[in-house]
């Protein structure tokens, strides 16, 4: 039998015949037989839980229409963005940084945007960046006679 490799890969993925018929537009029986041609057991049925935190995060975020993002999600007790994996308590905005940076964050990670509540990756700052911004800042100071 031929596999087309799309429906390959949504089957080796995890997901399931109906799931993959409606997204790739084709009929759930060539998927059943795609799986039984792969030897793949029945996906199982139910809610997916998120495989990493990144996943979870960005099932929790809002994308606002000037590139900003809220978060949808549950708060802490100090009303800061926070979500459950893995049976521990995160912070949504350390995940952003690290989804912007690559990196774990040093110390407190809050918006450098402004905008109080963001959460969108590219606007989080964590003390080793608001450091150095201070840096620059002052470079600029010192070089042109003004404040950034």
């Amino acid at each position: 039998m031929n596999i087309r490799a799309d429906i390959a890969e949504l089957l080796h993925a995890g997901h399931s015949d109906r799931a993959i018929a409606r997204q790739l537009h084709v009929d759930a029986k060539t998927v059943s037989a795609a799986r039984a041609a792969l030897a793949l057991p029945k996906a199982k049925s139910g809610y997916k839980a998120a495989a990493t935190p990144e996943d979870l995060f960005w099932r929790r975020v809002k994308p606002l229409d000037d590139g900003h993002m809220e978060w949808a999600g549950s708060r802490n007790s100090s009303g800061l963005p926070s979500l459950r994996h893995g049976g521990r308590n995160l912070s949504a905005y350390r995940i952003a940084y690290r989804i912007a940076t690559g990196r774990e964050p040093e110390g407190h990670v809050k918006p450098g945007c402004g905008r109080a509540g963001c959460v969108a990756p590219a606007c989080q700052t964590d003390r080793a960046t608001r450091a150095e911004d201070r840096k620059v800042d002052a470079l600029h100071a010192a070089i042109f006679g003004e404040s950034a």
